[in-house]
C-alpha cells in the first residue's frame, strides 16, 4: 500500500485525509512512534475488551513530510487487510475504530469526508 493524500478503509464509505493543521508533536502525543525511516506509525488494537490481546488492529502511517499517509484495518499479525464493516459480528470493532478515528479527528490529525 502506497502513501496517498486520501484513504478509504476496506469496506468503509468514508474518505480520510490528513488535516491541514497536522503537527509532529501531536502525532507523538496521540501515540505515533517515529520509524527508522522517519515516518510516523500508529498501531492500535480494536479489541474493546483488552488492548493487549492479539486482535484486529488499526494501522496508520504518516510520511515524514506529513504530506501523505496509509490507513488500514489489519489482522493481528499486520499482514492482511480485513473488512470489519461487512459483518455484524464485528460491530464492536467498528465502534472502536470509529472512536479512534474520532480522537484523531479531534486532535487534527485526520479529516473525515462522508
Amino acid at each position: 500500500m502506497a502513501f496517498t493524500t486520501e484513504v478509504t478503509d476496506l469496506g468503509d464509505n468514508k474518505v480520510y485525509r490528513l488535516s491541514d493543521n497536522i503537527k509532529k508533536y501531536t502525532l507523538k502525543d496521540v501515540g505515533f512512534v517515529e520509524s527508522k525511516a522517519g515516518n510516523f506509525v500508529l498501531e492500535r488494537s480494536l479489541d474493546p475488551e483488552s488492548p493487549y490481546q492479539k486482535s484486529v488492529k488499526l494501522k496508520m502511517m504518516v510520511s515524514k513530510d506529513l504530506g501523505s499517509f496509509k490507513l488500514a484495518t489489519v489482522t493481528a499479525n499486520g499482514l492482511q487487510n480485513i473488512n470489519i464493516f461487512k459483518n455484524e459480528t464485528h460491530e464492536k470493532l467498528v465502534e472502536q475504530f470509529n472512536h479512534l478515528i474520532e480522537v484523531l479527528e479531534e486532535r487534527e490529525v485526520v479529516q473525515v469526508q462522508k
